[in-house]
């Protein structure tokens, strides 16, 4: 188990009115430099259904796709401890401080990305915010019983 920081900031702009909060990023993520770098993460996939465009490659691709759709992307953690990719290995969280996102760009409404995401936002931040977050189906690959159009279909709500 190690001790990381989150490697990668946030993906904003003064046109984002939906921020998508996921857990800490992956060993591939945080090789890769960017937000679900794994290749077996649909959640690039299931964005590009939700917009019919296709799916963007490289991390300005994603960035642009983030940003072009008036999104906001970032982690609920800032740092923690980990084994490998484990999200139930993760202990010792230090929460990101979402507030200057919330402060800078007209967030209309959070969205979290798995229920562990989802824990971590009702204990870290939500007592900061005040601001509930809205649930959706993980887009790991662990998440097996999800098919990409059933995940596609739940996160339709972001468009």
């Amino acid at each position: 188990m190690s001790r990381l920081k989150h490697p990668v900031g946030p993906v904003f702009s003064e046109r984002s009115t939906r921020l998508i909060l996921g857990t800490f990023p992956s060993p591939a993520s945080r090789e890769a430099g960017f937000f679900y770098g794994h290749p077996q993460n649909r959640f690039w996939k299931v964005l590009a259904i939700v917009f019919g465009e296709d799916v963007p490659n490289t991390t300005d691709e994603k960035r642009d796709f983030i940003i072009s759709h008036g999104l906001a992307l970032w982690d609920v953690i800032a740092e923690c401890e980990v084994t490998g990719s484990s999200d139930a290995s993760i202990t010792g969280v230090v929460p990101n401080d979402i507030r200057p996102i919330l402060e800078f760009a007209p967030i209309e409404r959070v969205y979290v990305n798995g229920r562990l995401a989802e824990s971590l936002y009702n204990k870290y931040i939500l007592p900061q915010t005040g601001r509930k977050a809205i649930y959706l189906p993980s887009t790991s690959p662990a998440n097996a019983a999800w098919s990409l159009e059933r995940l596609a279909k739940a996160w339709s709500v972001i468009r």
